[in-house]
């Protein structure tokens, strides 16, 4: 039996003195600049609109099942039985109802003929994960998915850069989630992140990740408004929602910042891995 580990370098040399480096520099090691940044870095490699820096990939599936409830009700969701705990669970947690369906040898991915017969009037999305590398989604099924109005929820924690039709996965839903869990392909040691092109989900999960307080929503006229239904509430402390403190640090936005420089390289390298074990 092969004995492989997991992971055993993937946070480096440069990683370890970048961190240092700003440690001498700075007094700020909550959320704050070098997140932000890291944030804005990240959408531009992706090629979305908003991302949302969070503590863990888990966290990030729990935010985005808790906004699609929120905006869109609870019900069903259809998700594979090849997933990470945190993806079901965060189905439930969010008071939607899992509904699997099987998955397809050749990627891993759920059936793209059942996910369809599987959509009823309670299917709130459909929660797809990409696994391992590849690319769980096509053409045909997001142009069902949209033809029926079904919002997809990209799971893309273990496919960083997995490509359909020369465009990243995570960037064709409602919502993606992104780990940079040690192990997977570039790390912040724990992290994660929400990606969208939806302005009202994204700052829905800006609420969510610090307490759920109005004023980390970054629109005006969204605070404004909801300032207005609470009348005789102080907005700098008004909570609309339930109150997850799942933000991340400055330290970890800093080894992101770092790494995903990185993170072409090591994809290339990763797919001529791959190609070793067929040969």
């Amino acid at each position: 039996m092969l004995n492989i580990p997991l992971m055993s370098d993937n946070i480096q040399k440069e990683d370890v003195n970048a961190l240092i480096s700003f440690l001498k520099e700075t007094n700020r090691f909550t959320q704050g600049p070098k997140v932000r940044e890291f944030e804005q870095v990240w959408s531009e490699w992706l090629g979305v609109k908003h991302s949302l820096f969070v503590n863990s990939g888990s966290s990030a599936n729990y935010i985005t099942m808790a906004v699609l409830r929120d905006l869109y009700g609870e019900g069903e969701v259809i998700v594979p039985p090849i997933a990470w705990s945190s993806d079901i669970a965060s189905v439930f947690a969010a008071g939607h109802t899992p509904v699997f369906v099987d998955i397809e040898k050749k990627n891993l991915a759920m059936q793209e003929k059942e996910i369809l017969s599987h959509i009823t009037d309670k299917t709130r999305a459909v929660f797809l994960t990409h696994v391992l590398g590849f690319k769980g989604l096509s053409g045909p099924l997001l142009k069902a998915l949209r033809e029926r109005d079904i919002p997809l929820i990209e799971d893309v924690c273990e496919s960083h850069g997995a490509m359909m039709d020369g465009q990243k996965c995570g960037t064709f839903g409602l919502a993606s989630n992104f780990s940079f869990y040690y192990a997977h392909h570039m790390s912040t040691i724990e992290g994660g992140m929400i990606c969208t092109n939806d302005d009202r989900f994204y700052q829905y999960c800006r609420l969510y990740r610090s307490h759920g307080m109005v004023r980390e929503s970054t629109d005006e006229n969204f605070k404004a408004d909801i300032a207005r239904q609470y009348p005789d509430l102080r907005p700098e402390f008004l909570f609309l929602v339930p109150g997850y403190n799942m933000r991340s640090t400055e330290l970890n936005a800093v080894i992101g910042l770092n790494q995903i420089k990185r993170l072409d390289a090591n994809n290339k390298r990763r797919a001529e891995n791959f190609k070793l074990f067929f040969r």
